[in-house]
């Protein structure tokens, strides 16, 4: 488990490649303190398992699943990455929940200046990602917690200050590029646990009523006490 708050941006220093699968080298030196062996960090916002490491670097593999999934596969020598070691228990929680599983990519639309603060507009390649991309709500960009600022026309924005913009990776981004995405797991979890219970209660999955589809409406709320 992650907060979303960057620890140090990381440079890759080796990408090996067999089909789908990779080997990343990465220079780090801030997580690789007090690292151990299958240790978990954050990638660009993907959880990933160190399997070696010294002082200045470690690496870790990317399995097919995650190559197809991340933009990982566009990674190359040099490339700037954001990094965060797994949240330690009894720290502070500074960002949200972040899982490190990446649910989709995004294109970078435009950025532009908003006074302090930086603004990036993202088109996720898969709309159905909007159901849980709410207005002031959290989303991980590239591993960064960052809060939606507005939806519109199949975009997000999210609004970047000069020290999250200095201290993680984003700064290299320009418009064209890609970034991980991460949409709050509770929301992921809410439809999960409603399209089950509809399951166990026999709805049939394919009536488009608006009851059958699962919005939370007042015969949902009443029959589970809420009304």
């Amino acid at each position: 488990m992650f907060t979303g708050l960057v620890e140090e941006i990381g440079t890759i220093k080796s990408v090996s490649r067999k089909g789908e699968a990779m080997v990343l080298g990465i220079s780090a030196s801030v997580v690789t303190e007090g690292l151990k062996l299958g240790d978990s960090i954050s990638v660009n916002g993907v959880c990933l398992t160190a399997t070696s490491f010294d002082s200045s670097s470690f690496a870790v593999d990317v399995m097919p699943q995650t190559y197809r999934h991340t933009n990982l596969k566009d990674l190359k020598p040099g490339s700037r990455i954001n990094l965060e070691r797994a949240m330690a228990a009894g720290g502070r929680f500074g960002g949200h929940l972040v899982q490190g599983h990446v649910d989709g990519i995004g294109t970078i639309i435009r950025v532009r200046k908003d006074q302090n603060a930086v603004v990036y507009e993202i088109e996720p390649a898969e709309s159905s990602m909007f159901k849980y991309i709410i207005p002031q709500g959290s989303i991980t960009v590239d591993g960064i917690s960052l809060t939606v600022v507005q939806t519109s026309g199949g975009r997000f924005s999210v609004s970047i200050i000069p020290h999250t913009l200095a201290e993680t990776g984003l700064a290299f981004k320009r418009p064209g590029d890609t970034v991980n995405m991460e949409c709050d797991v509770l929301g992921k979890y809410v439809e999960h646990l409603l399209k089950f219970g509809r399951a166990q209660n026999g709805t049939a999955q394919d009536d488009e009523s608006e009851d059958s589809r699962g919005g939370i409406n007042l015969a949902f709320l009443s029959e589970h006490g809420f009304a």
